[in-house]
């Protein structure tokens, strides 16, 4: 059975050991600003022109959903998050979509759609408060591993992959059960469908159960009359013993 669960970004253990030293200090940080909130606010003496918007459409293979998380800021990817008040909305398709908020993370914007029809090109509109109309567009291309992995020895690991361009880039992560080992954590480069890792670097890993992670994530910074990013993932996880060499 495939396994689920998704992790996008890749942690090694030595990023774990470090990340352990400073739990006090993140534990304090946490309730520092969990004290705090942030400020969301609405349309009024709000310039247009000031609003930052940041668009996050993810998924991965076991998911049978694609999440699209949105967020407007006033002043840049750090301001204060904003409400769309009429006429002011934003839309996916021309289906509007819905607010929430959080203490944290303050006024978002999130739709969940079917991941099989959501395949190919898609639109988001934003309505500004002048009523203006802004609309950006992406692709979901989701890809797909054709190698089937059972017992893989030493020798160079050659992946099969659907659905990207002639010459892409993934991000890898390999990692095994032994806390000590270095584990495989890169950016790789996929030439005609074919992602390689070879043998020498499997020498950071140790025999037995593997872990393997791959992940896309290709980002379009927009810098016009209203400034934002898009950002697109996806990925998958697959499992595999790796045997002595022999």
């Amino acid at each position: 059975m495939r396994p689920r669960g998704l992790i996008f970004a890749g942690i090694n253990k030595f990023q774990i050991f470090a990340m352990l030293r400073f739990v006090p200090g993140i534990i304090f940080l946490f309730l520092f600003v969990s004290a705090c909130t942030n400020n969301t606010t609405g349309n009024r003496n709000i310039d247009p022109d000031a609003v930052f918007f940041d668009y996050i459409i993810r998924g991965d293979e076991d998911d049978s959903n694609v999440t699209l998380y949105l967020q407007f800021r006033i002043g840049g990817p750090n301001g204060y998050t904003l409400t769309l008040k009429d006429p002011a909305k934003v839309e996916l398709d021309g289906e509007l979509i819905p607010v929430d908020s959080a203490k944290l993370t303050g006024a978002y914007y999130e739709i969940q759609k079917p991941a099989e029809s959501f395949v190919g090109k898609h639109t988001i509109t934003f309505t500004d408060f002048n009523k203006k109309v802004f609309k950006e567009e992406f692709e979901y291309k989701p890809f797909s591993l054709e190698t089937d992995l059972d017992d893989v020895n030493r020798g160079d690991l050659v992946f099969e992959l659907e659905g990207l361009e002639k010459e892409d880039h993934l991000h890898v992560s390999a990692t095994d059960t032994s806390f000590t080992s270095r584990d495989i954590v890169e950016i790789d480069t996929v030439k005609d469908g074919k992602l390689i890792i070879p043998a020498h670097k499997l020498r950071n890993l140790v025999d037995g159960p593997i872990t393997l992670l791959l992940s896309k994530e290709t980002q379009k910074i927009i810098r016009h009359e209203l400034r934002g990013r898009i950002t697109v993932s996806y990925g998958l996880k697959r499992e595999f013993t790796l045997s002595p060499a022999q």
